[in-house]
């Protein structure tokens, strides 16, 4: 049984994809395709699981289920990129399944665009959040108050990767709706942004980033959300499981324990802090037999729900 994970930039996932519809153009034979693999379930056994970089309730998630499978028979890798290339990776038969669909706002985008090429597979969390916060000793409550407390914070938002929906959210939405186009909006990445959070709150001083909850975070840092009054980064979202065409046909097992999978707060908060606050996350496999150990029957649970197909 083996275990791949490879950290894939965007442009090296895109390249990916367009390399491949050019192999299979240029590679048709008149040979029948050899038919897959299939493990003791009747489902196909190599499955490759996509994560967006910086995401860690997908990386937790992803990591969660890698186990899972692997205690099945399946073979399981794992690709980082960013959301872009993963949706057009998945649409277009490259990657299997991504576990962090952010839906309705965060990534229409991406389901408005690829949707008829991919397979929703059903919601595993319900109160996902889009928010802007601050040191919890900040002089502001409000985002409303952000502008004219600029210099407060240096005059900087410190935010997360450029191709990320919350990124476009604050750029289309949350700037102009408060008046915030005098502040610095950063864009970097989400280690890059944790970093800064990190100093600023080590050294005492004001900052404000992107962030989301569900995050480690909360617990690892003294922080507070700044109220959002007229709704510019949106209602509480799912997050949702999407495959490429053909998913439910190559893994109907899979995809009936997917239809039964959802996390509890308690249990992603637990199973994110044990990944990231005690472990640093670089222990993810560590870390979900961890998890595990605490919840023994939570699969049990699943299969016993999913029944066999």
């Amino acid at each position: 049984m083996t275990h791949r994970t490879r950290r894939t930039t965007a442009a090296v996932a895109t390249g990916l994809a367009l390399s491949l519809g050019l192999a299979a153009c240029a590679g048709s034979t008149d040979e029948p395709a050899q038919a897959p693999e299939e493990t003791a379930t009747g489902d196909q056994q190599d499955v490759t699981i996509a994560i967006h970089n910086g995401w860690d309730e997908g990386i937790a998630v992803s990591y969660l289920w890698q186990n899972l499978l692997e205690q099945e028979g399946y073979t399981v890798e794992m690709e980082m990129a960013d959301p872009g290339p993963i949706y057009t990776s998945i649409a277009s038969g490259q990657f299997d399944v991504n576990f962090d669909m952010w839906l309705p706002i965060t990534h229409e985008d991406y389901l408005e665009q690829f949707g008829d090429d991919m397979e929703q597979l059903g919601s595993w969390y319900d109160d996902a959040r889009l928010t802007i916060a601050v040191n919890e000793d900040s002089p502001i409550t409000s985002l409303d108050e952000l502008a004219e407390a600029a210099d407060d914070f240096d005059g900087r938002l410190v935010g997360i990767e450029s191709g990320a929906g919350l990124t476009r959210i604050t750029k289309d939405e949350v700037i102009p709706t408060y008046g915030l186009e005098g502040i610095d909006f950063i864009e970097s990445s989400t280690p890059a942004m944790l970093a800064e959070l990190t100093g600023a709150v080590a050294a005492e001083r004001n900052i404000a980033v992107t962030l989301w909850r569900p995050h480690w975070a909360y617990e690892a840092f003294p922080i507070r959300d700044l109220e959002d009054p007229e709704g510019a980064l949106g209602d509480a979202e799912r997050i949702e499981m999407v495959g490429r065409t053909g998913f439910t046909a190559d893994f109907p097992q899979f995809a009936a324990w997917l239809a039964e999978f959802t996390l509890t707060d308690e249990q992603l908060f637990s199973l994110e802090n044990i990944m990231f606050n005690e472990n640093g996350g670089t222990q993810n496999e560590v870390s979900v037999s961890q998890w595990l150990d605490e919840n023994p029957t939570f699969f049990d649970d699943i299969k016993d729900a999913a029944g066999e197909v």
